[in-house]
């Protein structure tokens, strides 16, 4: 590979706890940025999916914000420019301005604290299984139609969101748009935590040879939704690197896009697909 060495950052991932008071939510969320950046030196912070809300359709509505005019954006926008850093600003249920349907979005805001992307969730969390968890996004939330990218100091960053993480077509995606990293802002549960969300964090990585962090709501046993935990981040060989338990915690990991380079380098599959049989190609709509 005829590239220059490329650096990276500090990334810190804020596992926090949410509460049914929204202002307290932002300004539990407000503080932990200004700790990971003033005694962690990140450069990158990533709170939560549904960091302002708790986790279910019936708290949605009532919950749900426009982009970027919201009480939500308009804190984060500040504090991106107060401490000059990028924020991916976990998911916040965004109400459309336009057809006011309801998603479940991530954004992304600049050192200059504009908005740099929004995500909205792809594919929403319907699922069924006996005995352990019934739960079903779309009684609520509409899904999202397009990727989002941003680049972060030399580095291309995709996003999703939670369920998203299941579908490796997404991952791959984002590889062929040249990804060094993959963000999921997720909450899985008590059933599919411990099943899939760390194989599916090193799948995406080892899939797509990037870096993937996974941000997840600290565990509160007493909530509606019980999330896992276990906030992540992995390396481009698969390797967790720094990993939450179940409580309100602040991962820290430095991104080496130097060790990206090098594992696509010694272990080139991207180019030693088979495209004559088959690819995964973004459909134009």
């Amino acid at each position: 590979m005829n590239r220059m060495a490329r650096a990276g950052f500090r990334i810190a991932l804020l596992q926090l706890k949410v509460g049914a008071d929204k202002a307290q939510n932002i300004e539990n969320a407000l503080a932990k940025i200004r700790s990971a950046v003033a005694d962690k030196g990140a450069r990158v912070v990533a709170l939560p999916e549904c960091f302002n809300s708790p986790y279910g359709t019936q708290h949605f509505p009532a919950y749900a914000e426009e982009i970027p005019s919201g009480e939500t954006s308009r804190s984060l926008a500040a504090i991106a420019k107060e401490l000059g850093i990028y924020l991916i600003g976990g998911t916040i249920p965004e109400k459309c301005r336009t057809d006011s349907k309801l998603y479940n979005t991530c954004t992304v805001w600049s050192p200059e604290g504009s908005l740099l992307a929004t995500y909205r969730k792809i594919h929403l969390f319907d699922i069924n299984i006996p005995g352990g968890i019934t739960f079903r996004e779309s009684d609520v939330l509409t899904g999202g139609s397009t990727l989002a990218t941003v680049a972060i100091d030399g580095a291309k960053v995709g996003l999703g969101i939670c369920y998203d993480m299941r579908f490796d077509e997404l991952a791959r995606l984002y590889r062929n748009q040249g990804c060094d990293m993959l963000i999921y802002p997720g909450a899985f549960n008590m059933k599919t935590g411990p099943l899939h969300w760390e194989l599916l964090a090193r799948g995406r990585a080892n899939d797509t040879q990037s870096y993937v962090a996974t941000i997840s709501p600290a565990r509160d046993p007493a909530a509606g939704y019980v999330a896992w935990g276990h906030s992540m981040v992995v390396d481009p060989w698969a390797k967790v690197v720094a990993e939450a338990n179940e409580e309100e915690a602040t991962v820290v990991a430095d991104v080496n896009l130097q060790t990206v380079d090098e594992v696509r380098a010694q272990i080139p599959i991207f180019s030693q697909r088979r495209t004559d049989l088959y690819a995964t190609n973004a459909l134009k709509k």
